[in-house]
């Protein structure tokens, strides 16, 4: 490729991000600075900053192994005394102190066979590129604070009714999908290893799930899935009520198209014998190949000037 050529290249690649970001970005409007749910993550994200060694890295990893393990020796137990032993139930944490129930039941499988290795497998994969994405200090925080509101709810539910049910961390598994499809909404994977499809509409799908099952399901056991919601909430609120906040959406409406913008752009300069124009003098790089070009900041738009009148010339409102 010739200098000419990789000149021409660059100054269509910074058309367009200009176009594109600069023109619309205004450091002083920041509508989330007031929602409690960003203080929240404020004083998290700082929290993990100055604890970088908190946490136990590859969590899902021994979560997964420890699923594993408690499977194949609940298959060995005909009684089903391992898996009670092991399970969630407030009546035997506070009645007669087995305090270990409240970490052990995240060792409980859900389901067993093909279907506990897929979702083994699909718990190990999010989980670990939430930690990656995060670090191992936010991303235990996440999940430990989604077993607490877990546990918690468990034990409000106990003190209401008078059951102790058996919860379990299946739906903060599956919340954990939120949160990956937040961070990384186009990315594609293939459905049943054959069917493309982004990630993001495979939310939704999981969202209408956790909308059945809290329609469909029995009283208390039907409102875990909104305690896995919370935990969501918590750790992307802000960024939820911003994305759908008027700030926001007429944000996104006024942000130029990237790929509409670099098809524009790429037609002018093929329709002009030029590069650069100053927009006083009108004198251009290709009548002074030596003449310094530059393109105001504070006009809004789009606009270049030479070097002798960067500095002197009314800026333009578009």
């Amino acid at each position: 490729m010739s200098k000419k050529q990789k000149h021409k290249n660059s100054v269509f690649a910074n058309k367009i991000w200009y176009n594109v970001l600069i023109r619309n970005f205004n450091p002083t409007q920041n509508p989330m600075e007031e929602l409690k749910l960003k203080k929240i993550m404020d004083k998290i994200d700082r929290f993990c900053y100055t604890h970088p060694n908190f946490g136990i890295p590859r969590l899902m990893l021994y979560i997964v192994i420890g699923n594993i393990v408690v499977f194949l020796f609940s298959g060995m137990d005909t009684t089903g005394m391992l898996r009670s032993m092991l399970s969630f139930s407030p009546e035997m944490i506070f009645k007669h102190g087995q305090i270990w129930r409240l970490v052990t039941f995240v060792f409980v499988p859900t389901s067993s066979g093909l279907s506990l290795v897929l979702w083994l497998y699909f718990y190990y994969f999010i989980g670990s590129a939430l930690e990656d994405h995060w670090g191992t200090a936010k991303f235990t925080v996440f999940y430990l604070s989604g077993v607490v509101l877990t546990a918690i709810y468990g034990t409000l539910a106990w003190l209401i009714t008078g059951y102790s049910f058996g919860v379990t961390v299946h739906y903060l598994n599956l919340s954990m999908f939120f949160a990956f499809a937040t961070m990384y909404p186009d990315m594609q994977v293939l459905l049943f290893f054959i069917i493309p499809i982004k990630i993001k509409w495979l939310a939704i799908v999981d969202l209408i799930l956790f909308a059945a099952e809290i329609l469909s399901g029995s009283f208390p056991m039907n409102l875990l899935p909104i305690v896995a919601l919370l935990n969501y909430v918590l750790f992307f609120g802000d960024w939820l009520f911003g994305y759908f906040g008027k700030e926001q959406r007429q944000q996104r409406k006024n942000t130029a198209n990237f790929k509409n913008e670099a098809r524009r752009i790429n037609y002018e300069m093929k329709n002009k014998p030029y590069n650069r124009k100053c927009e006083v003098c009108g004198r251009t790089d290709t009548d002074f190949p030596d003449l310094e070009f530059r393109y105001c900041s504070r006009c809004e738009g789009y606009h270049c000037y030479c070097i002798d009148h960067i500095g002197n010339h009314v800026h333009k409102q578009d």
